[in-house]
């Protein structure tokens, strides 16, 4: 692996210079166009501290597929929204591949009857949508609503909470929730 062509294209896309990178990590612009000519090969700790001045982790910097470009636009279209969905519903997730995600966001369509499980959901975080089509029976805790289009919802992922589509057409839901779980 090229890690000082990886360290280059990965600065690049986030506007940074050497100079402004070495800034920020504490180093020389020199020892950043050292690595990034590969004369130089900084131990996982050194690459680890450039990295957090860019920043981006290890394990992205690694992993991301630079074939398919690098993630700098800011934009997806529909067939860059992969399902990561189950049991009939379709979580269509923006910016799966956006190094460092802080949250989590989806577009939801829930087929009629359709529903998150029997059992009430309940993980950390904070969650929040609003119903672009259709009608969702939404259970937070003891408080149950029906919310329909232009309607929406936000609370405390700790919180028991189940979504159903009550009605004969798909419901469909843009939401966000943190921290990022896809």
């Amino acid at each position: 692996m090229d890690i000082g062509a990886r360290l280059q294209l990965v600065r690049k896309s986030k506007g940074l210079s050497q100079r402004e990178l070495a800034k920020r990590v504490g180093v020389t612009n020199s020892t950043i166009s050292l690595i990034e000519q590969n004369k130089v090969s900084p131990s996982v700790s050194s690459l680890k501290k450039v990295l957090d001045g860019i920043p981006i982790s290890l394990a992205d910097f690694f992993t991301l597929d630079l074939e398919k470009g690098l993630p700098d636009s800011p934009f997806y279209v529909a067939d860059e929204l992969p399902d990561v969905g189950s049991n009939g519903i379709h979580y269509f997730l923006v910016g799966q591949h956006r190094p460092q995600r802080q949250m989590c966001i989806l577009r939801e369509v829930m087929p009629p009857g359709s529903d998150t499980g029997d059992s009430m959901l309940a993980h950390d975080g904070e969650e929040g949508g609003v119903v672009i089509a259709g009608e969702v029976e939404v259970t937070v805790g003891e408080q149950v609503r029906v919310l329909k289009a232009g309607e929406g919802y936000y609370f405390e992922s700790r919180t028991p909470h189940r979504f159903r589509n009550i009605g004969d057409v798909d419901a469909v839901i843009v939401s966000a929730n943190t921290p990022a779980t896809f």
